[in-house]
């Protein structure tokens, strides 16, 4: 069985994220969404509470399991018994950090490749701080986040 891990804070779920959980979907038998724990940072969300997000958004896609993670990524992948990890890119300064840290997770466990997937031209500039900016001061995050989640965004976010 073939096993990815996309793996990041998405404090919000965005549709750009969306996007790349389903297209990975396609090519995984089991996509595990790894929504870090990032105790360094103060997320607008929980991790529980970005889980549900998640899991509400996704439900309809039977292949995906979302879990919460400390730590690395790849020490993750491996708990997980993950195979390849999934990134998606927005633009050329995406990539070369990502395929900074593609190398290391290679070099820390050569057994887990990752691969990365372009985010929709139209998802392209999407960001959730963005999304956090927008929805704080009360602008419209209808087209930049999940429908089944927006009216949570606003309630926790807006000013």
């Amino acid at each position: 069985m073939k096993t990815g891990i996309y793996a990041g804070s998405f404090d919000p779920i965005t549709l750009g994220h969306l996007d790349v959980i389903k297209r990975a979907a396609h090519i995984v038998d089991r996509l595990v969404i790894g929504v870090l724990n990032n105790t360094s940072k103060t997320p607008a969300f929980s991790a529980e509470e970005r889980v549900e997000l998640i899991r509400r958004v996704t439900k309809d896609i039977p292949n995906v399991v979302v879990e919460t993670f400390d730590g690395l990524t790849i020490d993750f992948a491996k708990r997980m018994d993950a195979n390849l990890l999934v990134r998606g890119l927005r633009a050329v300064t995406d990539f070369e950090y990502e395929l900074q840290i593609a190398q290391v997770n290679h070099k820390l466990n050569p057994n887990i490749d990752t691969i990365f997937l372009i985010t929709s031209v139209e998802y392209s500039y999407l960001s959730s701080s963005i999304v956090k900016e927008i929805a704080h001061f009360g602008g419209d995050i209808s087209g930049l986040v999940p429908k089944e989640v927006m009216k949570d965004i606003v309630d926790k976010l807006a000013k």
